[in-house]
């Protein structure tokens, strides 16, 4: 019997989706049939977290989360997963908070990366997931260096992200902007691009990306899924 998968998603809903798609159907691919593993989705109200964050209430976020997190247990779940990158800066409280385990986001693609042998890789993603800690010391601990674009690229990174793909809203204009700052990267260094915000792989693929482009919301599902379906955890 498959391990029950909990989501914490609504971070947007855009991305859950992407998440609760991508499990069900890479294992009808591989194994033929619809037997794939049970998931609970916790889907929170993405604007309080907005405007929690705006005002640096990250308390009352992470108690939310904690909720949710509780509330996926209570369901059943086996192994969960936070549907967002920005949110993992909260990742330890909520795991602390309860006894099933939660994969992270940042392990699952310096996995990924470790893969294909690169050593150095640009991130994009919101201005908190950019400057966070969590992510470059988690990718540095897995033998991965970081680089970030420069602060106004990151401000209409987040611009776009915040006005438009959350909102299911792809513009030509932000995809080709976007080419042009991975374009950047590249010069100082970057031979793989994370998309570090589960929407961006709505706005762009590889061949928008002079660079190997690394889905974190299909290899932290993919990640989930390996667990969910494996004798061991």
């Amino acid at each position: 019997m498959h391990k029950k998968i909990g989501v914490l998603g609504g971070m947007s809903a855009e991305s859950t989706v992407t998440y609760y798609q991508y499990i069900t159907r890479k294992y009808t691919e591989e194994f033929g049939d619809c037997g794939y593993p049970e998931i609970v989705v916790y889907s929170v109200s993405f604007q309080r977290y907005v405007d929690w964050q705006r005002l640096g209430q990250f308390e009352k976020i992470a108690g939310d989360m904690i909720h949710a997190a509780r509330t996926l247990e209570l369901a059943g779940a086996e192994v969960a997963l936070i549907a967002t990158n920005t949110m993992h800066l909260l990742f330890d409280q909520v795991q602390a908070a309860v006894r099933i385990p939660f994969l992270h986001i940042v392990d699952a693609t310096a996995e990924a990366i470790r893969k294909r042998n690169l050593s150095k890789v640009g991130l994009l993603g919101t201005k908190l997931t950019m400057n966070a800690p969590f992510y470059g010391e988690r990718l540095s601990a897995n033998g991965v260096a970081m680089l970030v674009p420069d602060s106004s690229e990151q401000e209409e990174i987040n611009r776009v992200i915040y006005e438009e793909l959350v909102r299911g809203l792809l513009l030509e204009s932000s995809r080709r902007r976007f080419a042009e700052i991975i374009a950047r990267l590249r010069t100082r260094g970057a031979e793989g691009i994370i998309m570090g915000c589960t929407e961006i792989p709505l706005l762009l693929s590889e061949k928008d990306s002079s660079l190997p482009l690394f889905d974190t919301a299909t290899i932290h599902a993919e990640k989930a899924l390996r667990y969910a379906i494996s004798e061991k955890g």
